[in-house]
């Protein structure tokens, strides 16, 4: 069963991770397959995305089968009620895709949240809101060179891009000063529904080995 970290425990958590993985997808058991894989793999970090088949159920018994050091959250987060069901599920964060009121309810329950945000004045909003982290989303949208342009003028937010993060690509934003990065689609690949399990557990090796070679030199500077 996972513990529930406050937000500040969280964010420290994750800023040693650096990886959370997005499980979404039509096939409820492939999603717990691929996503107990993971775990199994090192990635320490999930969300399922509500918009996935089932997706309260599997949060649920990932919340019971996850090693206790895995961190079980909830994705595309939308309303306050999105924020209870999956709370009541076993989900211990919340992400969402934008600036919504489940922010200000995540908050207020003392859940860590992951908030969606894309130009300046939301990622302002969401961390007035509450956000113990700003998803930095679409990232695809300006890709590395917008990141480092938003923490000229907001050094301070920990920003975690989401959105076409291959494991190149996560390099790239670390070094630029990502606190971590979501992956969806370049690490699952066909894994959620029900695609080769060995070729995800591949994946996350390379993801892992990027993040392992981040942290080295985050030590070293």
């Amino acid at each position: 069963m996972t513990t529930p970290h406050t937000p500040v425990e969280f964010l420290a958590q994750l800023k040693r991770e650096r990886l959370l993985a997005i499980v979404r997808g039509a096939n409820a058991e492939a999603a717990l397959a691929a996503s107990l894989t993971l775990f199994a793999s090192g990635i320490r970090f999930l969300e399922v995305s509500l918009v996935t088949t089932d997706a309260l159920a599997v949060i649920a018994e990932l919340a019971r089968l996850a090693p206790n050091d895995c961190l079980v959250g909830a994705g595309t987060v939308l309303t306050i009620d999105d924020v209870h069901r999956a709370a009541a599920a076993g989900a211990t964060f919340m992400v969402t895709p934008a600036v919504t009121d489940a922010i200000a309810e995540s908050a207020r329950l003392g859940l860590p949240v992951c908030a969606g945000a894309l130009t300046p004045t939301e990622v302002v909003a969401a961390r007035r809101a509450g956000a113990t982290a700003v998803k930095l989303f679409p990232g695809s949208f300006g890709g590395v060179g917008y990141l480092k342009a938003l923490r000229d003028p907001l050094p301070d937010v920990p920003f975690v891009p989401v959105g076409g993060v291959d494991a190149a690509r996560a390099a790239e934003y670390f070094a630029a000063g990502a606190i971590g990065v979501g992956i969806g689609g370049p690490l699952l690949g066909d894994a959620g529904r029900g695609g080769n399990l060995d070729d995800l557990r591949a994946r996350a090796a390379s993801f892992l080995t990027v993040r392992d070679e981040a942290n080295r030199m985050g030590e070293r500077a």
